[in-house]
């Protein structure tokens, strides 16, 4: 920088001349000085808090001497907590743009940054994907230093450890590692470190752009890092020795390494018995294999193996396929299109009117299929029992993985019935045996097989 002030300011106007770049110059007993900031991310009332008043005071009661280094004055007398020295024009916009301003004095060539940032964020509210009936109702926000705040208030030990760096080019986005000392293994913090520190991208809006720059190595559509919005479920896996990642700007937090069973458990089950709580998870179990296996075991059944099905249900499913005029492989497949459909439309839609849309969606254009002869109502029941089953889970990364296998299980089914059900089977299960990121496991809990993970206690249960 240089000690001009004029030349300083001069040249920050040339790199950015922005509309909403506001300065204002002061003269304090003879000394140029200026102040500078972004109008729409600060309080106009932090700085006349933090700042305007200091120069009141320093005007009409500051003695020469202390007049002489009026840098050192400020630096000392300003009651901010975040206060910074910048020495380079790399790191100006940066303040600048997270809510700082800068304070510039004539023949220094440093300035002062004081944090005046405005409340951009909205409040810690309930959680919208991953409701709960039991426990605590806050969420986090996109807020980077409240949502570090949010598990602090809830883990208060001295092995909490928070790591902060910055990724994007453009965005310079805080993004913080959180990890307990005592339980987490160390090489694989400071291989995430490694591949954070390497990422070479212009941007990070999200959460997700991080999670695709640590698990860019993966092959496997099933998601091997989760992400919460619930501050219990993150500190639940800080407790289980797992790394969180924490994103500005995003109301989701990352959690590796994740596993299979993983996305079958909530937080919630440690709030309630455990018999209670392993029962529900063996039911989600349960869900997950009925919404990826019962429209391919239908069409087999119906299309190849129809010497298991017994007779009196056959002649029925005959009698409900008359004059149907797509083969069960097709109308299946254009059921699942069609609730797919609908799904993404209510996601999309205002929450008053997607609830109407899907209700109108299922009830209408099922019924209206039905009697038109287009598709027959059995196979409206197998849609409806794996649709209901796939609403069980709220990950949409592990809700687009086991809609692709779906539908691999339903093209299996449709070309050799049970057999290729069978093959595709196969594929699957060492698809997710062979899945893994940083050598970790995705079928870790399972093979090798951990009951005490699987399994709640009533140890488990009182935590």
């Amino acid at each position: 920088m240089f000690k001009s002030l004029e030349k300083n300011l001069n040249k920050i106007k040339k790199i950015n001349p922005s509309s909403d770049l506001i300065i204002r110059y002061l003269n304090v007993k003879n000394k140029k000085m200026a102040f500078l900031f972004f109008e729409g991310n600060v309080s106009d009332d932090k700085i006349s808090a933090y700042f305007m008043k200091n120069i009141d005071l320093i005007i009409n009661f500051g003695k020469p001497t202390l007049l002489n280094n009026l840098f050192d004055e400020l630096k000392n007398q300003i009651p901010n907590s975040n206060l910074k020295i910048v020495q380079n024009f790399d790191d100006i916009f940066y303040y600048l743009s997270s809510g700082f301003t800068l304070i510039f004095i004539d023949e220094i060539n440093k300035c002062i940054a004081i944090e005046t940032r405005a409340s951009l964020d909205r409040s810690v509210s309930e959680p919208t994907t991953e409701v709960t009936f039991k426990g605590p109702k806050d969420s986090f926000n996109e807020n980077h230093n409240v949502n570090i705040g949010l598990i602090r208030k809830r883990i208060k030990d001295e092995n909490l450890i928070m790591e902060e760096m910055s990724i994007g080019k453009k965005t310079k986005t805080k993004t913080t590692i959180c990890y307990l000392n005592d339980k987490t293994d160390k090489s694989i913090v400071e291989k995430l470190k490694i591949r954070l520190e390497k990422a070479n991208v212009e941007a990070i809006i999200d959460s997700g752009n991080v999670k695709k720059i640590i698990g860019e190595s993966t092959k496997t559509n099933y998601p091997l890092i989760k992400s919460s919005e619930r501050p219990d479920t993150v500190c639940q896996a800080l407790l289980l020795g797992k790394i969180c990642i924490i994103v500005e700007n995003s109301p989701y937090v990352l959690i590796f390494p994740t596993y299979f069973l993983d996305y079958f458990k909530t937080s919630e089950d440690y709030y309630q018995k455990p018999f209670n709580a392993n029962f529900t998870r063996l039911l989600r179990i349960f869900s997950f294999i009925l919404t990826i296996l019962t429209p391919a075991i239908y069409i087999a059944l119906t299309t190849f193996n129809q010497e298991i099905v017994p007779d009196s249900l056959l002649i029925s499913l005959a009698s409900q396929r008359e004059g149907v005029p797509f083969p069960t492989c097709l109308e299946i497949i254009i059921l699942t299109l069609t609730f797919e459909i609908l799904r993404e439309s209510d996601i999309r839609m205002p929450s008053l009117m997607g609830t109407s849309i899907s209700i109108v969606g299922a009830l209408v254009l099922g019924d209206a299929a039905v009697n038109a002869g287009i598709v027959s109502s059995f196979a409206v029941i197998i849609i409806a029992i794996t649709s209901v089953c796939d609403l069980i889970f709220s990950d949409i990364d592990f809700i687009n993985a086991t809609r692709f296998w779906r539908i691999l299980f339903i093209i299996g089914a449709s070309l050799m019935g049970l057999v290729g059900i069978t093959s595709i089977l196969i594929i699957f299960i060492t698809h997710l045996v062979n899945a893994s990121d940083l050598n970790i496991p995705f079928m870790y809990e399972i093979v090798p097989r951990n009951n005490k993970s699987i399994f709640l206690s009533e140890k488990d249960g009182e935590k």
